[in-house]
């Protein structure tokens, strides 16, 4: 059975940024689907680990953790939309 991941997806300057909302992995990329990419293989990764090593641990991102990422770099509430996609591990 696939486990279903979220991300949220915002674009930072000049690159696209994205957050596992189940485990607090991030992606970066020049585009919006290398970041998502990178995320992805960085998932896979880490259940592979999961897989080979009992004690390995990620806990989900918290409140705080969510709104410093989706408010870096910005002083003023802002009109910036974000995304959630679901990923299937």
């Amino acid at each position: 059975m696939k486990t279903l991941y979220t991300m949220v997806v915002r674009r930072s300057g000049d690159k696209w940024v994205t957050l596992c909302l189940e485990n607090g992995m991030v992606g970066q990329g020049a585009s919006r689907e290398e970041a998502m990419r990178r995320l992805r293989d960085a998932v896979a990764s880490f259940e592979e680990a999961v897989k080979a090593e009992e004690d390995a641990y990620a806990a989900p991102v918290s409140i705080r953790e969510l709104h410093e990422f989706l408010t870096y770099e910005v002083d003023q509430p802002t009109a910036e939309r974000y995304e959630l996609c679901a990923v299937y591990g």
